[in-house]
Formats: structure tokens, C-alpha cells, sequence
């Protein structure tokens, strides 16, 4: 995981309608990066929906709010219409990001080790520095935990 006070790494990747989308398009607001291991599962659809809950405050805010996961942009797609969610996702199926923000790791699933995304939320200021950096994040309790990091 990155660490509070480091520069944020710019990355370029696809949104849900093939927009090539980077950080950098990004400064002069706070940006919420948050990193999810795949859509349309209980707890990926739970955080989605709870950040879709609290988004008009983050606009209220100025804050822009960017999900990650390594899903196809077809897959985001389908996710974004099912929920109506209002934010933007990314896919990185190169993993590049992924791995840029120190979040794949090896995981263990019903004795099964494999690779994966560890849910991890990122909170970038508006000179491009990480101010808020939290791994393994309850995906029912983040986007409450975020906001009230922003309200402070």
C-alpha cells in the first residue's frame, strides 16, 4: 500500500464508455481512488451501492470519486447499469495500476492461494498527494468511513 504523504502515481485507463480517463484531468480536486477486486459480487455491489449513497455529498464536496478493479470495460458496463451508479470506473485488465498502487497480493479463499486485489481506498488531494490511505477496507462501511474523513 502506498503511503499518506507520498505523490499519487498518474495512470491513464478506460472508462465504461471507452474514454481514456488519468489523474491528471483530475487537479485542483480531491479524487477518491478506491480499488476492488471484481463486479457484481456481495461485497464489490455493497460498497458500489453505499458510494452511490453518499455521492451527491461527495459533489457537494468537489470530490471526484474513481473505482478500479481489473473487470473488462464490458463487465463495468453491465455493473454501472445494474446499480445506475453515478461514478466512474476503470478498468486495468493489464493490472498496471493495480500493481502501481501496491494492491495485488496473494490471497487465500477456502485453501485456495491465488492473486488478487486487496480493497484498498485512496484519498488524493488537490496538489496530487495521497492524504488518506486504508487496506482491507469493510466494503459496507468505506464510503461512510471516507466521508467522514473529508467532513473533518
Amino acid at each position: 500500500m502506498l503511503e499518506v504523504g507520498t505523490k499519487a502515481i498518474h495512470f491513464q485507463l478506460y472508462d465504461d464508455k471507452n474514454n481514456l480517463i488519468s489523474l491528471d484531468m483530475f487537479k485542483g480536486k480531491k479524487v477518491i481512488l478506491y480499488f476492488y477486486p471484481k463486479d457484481n459480487t456481495s461485497g464489490c455491489s455493497s460498497q458500489a451501492i453505499n458510494f452511490k449513497n453518499i455521492y451527491d455529498k461527495l459533489i457537494e464536496l468537489n470530490v471526484i470519486l474513481i473505482g478500479i478493479s481489473k473487470d473488462s470495460i464490458k463487465s463495468h458496463q453491465n455493473f454501472i447499469s445494474k446499480y445506475q451508479l453515478p461514478f466512474i470506473l476503470l478498468s486495468d485488465s493489464t493490472l498496471q495500476v493495480i500493481k502501481d498502487y501496491d494492491v495485488w497480493y496473494e490471497k487465500k479463499l477456502y485453501g485456495k492461494t491465488y492473486m488478487g486485489t486487496v480493497r484498498t481506498t485512496y484519498i488524493i488531494d488537490e496538489s496530487g498527494y495521497i492524504i488518506y490511505a486504508k487496506e482491507n477496507v469493510n466494503p459496507s462501511q468505506n464510503p461512510n468511513d471516507v466521508l467522514n474523513f473529508l467532513l473533518k
